[in-house]
């Protein structure tokens, strides 16, 4: 039987900014962007009391509470503090399927032999991460990773939830059908329509009853309700591309303005690439203007790459040629894998000039921090020098949706 443990950390960039600033330690803490156009990130437990939520708008949330600590991002920091999070997890398990940068599902099944039971694995996460990180993390526990989700919303904050194979379904039966997967506000009035208010209650029909209704869907619904669920935990391994982007909190025009962002995303993207050893060829620059229009360019370089200056230049190629000098709201820069190794020259060829740089580079950045040592376009700028955001992980896009 699986062990898969879904672990979520509680606020994480408002319990960021409240670690790294202690007077905003059990303050009501919002991490946001512009007051008029921006939206809440996250919102400290502190003051959900009042309504705040992440994705709220700003003007809305200042609104309700206006004794709340604004703060502005530090995405940088949020990325750090991310990857050390993540590495607590490869100590117990290789199966680890991020599903933000800030949560991830882990497959324990094999781990238990080393680690204790599924709850112990959880509960050690926990405090390694509470010990080292001084973060607050939940976590649910089961056989399915749908259960393991609702498990760890129930804990919260700073809480864990096992659910046994047994006492799934009774687990499940009282909550609103809201919490099934997949079911969103349409569907959820559909269904309370015919009577069907509680997870139990899908769980007491007929399973041609609900695809009568509610067609292909209905089964899926029914099996969910049943505690059903045989998707795997897959880990982010088999990588089609590396990016990274940022959304700013004030649109910037001009190239110069732009520069230090485009440069900042090349290296973490190179950086990412070298930790992973795999390089590739295509480059891609993404960009959104102030108006939400998307724009992607593309090229092809001779040889496959993980040097940031390289990336840099390419980018900053395709955004000369496609800037046209209109006010942009995003910019991404990301990499597609080589899926073919190169082929072997009959003699060996020296690895070029920048290698034993980046690895000396790596070697301070993994010692001292990503920010000990980075450009000067960067260092005076306000563009985030760290590694990429959790949410920039190599990303298999032949991977389904959960």
């Amino acid at each position: 039987m699986r062990a898969i443990i879904h672990v979520d950390m509680d606020a994480f960039y408002a319990s960021v900014e409240q670690r790294d600033n202690p007077a905003l330690k059990g303050k009501p803490v919002i991490v946001g962007g512009h007051a008029q156009r921006g939206v809440v990130v996250a919102a400290s437990y502190e003051v959900r009391p009042f309504g705040v939520r992440s994705a709220m708008p700003m003007a809305r949330a200042v609104k309700a509470a206006p004794h709340a600590l604004i703060v502005k991002p530090r995405f940088a920091a949020y990325a750090e503090a991310s990857e050390q999070v993540f590495a607590i997890f490869e100590r117990y398990t290789p199966l680890i399927e991020p599903l933000s940068l800030d949560e991830a599902f882990l497959d324990v099944t094999a781990s238990v032999g080393l680690f204790g039971s599924p709850s112990d694995i959880a509960r050690r996460i926990r405090k390694d991460i509470a010990d080292e990180l001084k973060l607050p993390s939940s976590a649910g526990i089961s056989t399915v990773k749908f259960v393991a989700k609702i498990a760890s919303d129930l804990a919260k904050p700073n809480g864990q939830r096992e659910v046994r194979a047994e006492e799934t379904m009774a687990f499940l039966a009282g909550l609103p059908v809201s919490r099934l997967w997949g079911v969103g506000p349409k569907t959820e009035e559909s269904l309370q329509r015919s009577g069907l208010k509680t997870i139990g209650d899908v769980a007491s029909k007929d399973v041609e009853w609900l695809e009568q209704r509610l067609g292909t869907s209905g089964r899926h619904l029914w099996e969910l309700s049943q505690g059903i669920d045989m998707r795997e935990v897959v880990p982010d391994r088999a990588a089609k591309s590396v990016g990274a982007e940022d959304t700013f909190e004030e649109d910037l025009a001009g190239v110069e303005a732009l520069k230090p962002h485009i440069h900042a995303q090349a290296l973490r993207v190179a950086r990412r690439l070298r930790r992973a050893g795999v390089k590739g060829r295509v480059v891609q620059l993404k960009l959104k203007l102030a108006d939400f229009t998307l724009l992607t360019r593309r090229t092809t370089l001779r040889e496959a790459t993980d040097d940031g200056q390289t990336l840099y230049r390419t980018a900053l190629e395709l955004m000369e040629r496609s800037h046209e000098g209109k006010a942009i709201r995003l910019t991404g820069v990301s990499v597609q894998l080589d899926d073919v190794p190169p082929q072997l020259g009959l003699f060996p060829a020296a690895p070029p000039r920048t290698a034993k740089l980046n690895a000396t580079l790596d070697r301070i950045a993994e010692r001292f921090g990503s920010k000990a040592i980075t450009t000067a376009d960067i260092a005076g700028s306000d563009a985030p020098g760290g590694d990429e955001h959790r949410s920039e992980r190599p990303v298999d896009k032949d991977k389904p949706k959960r």
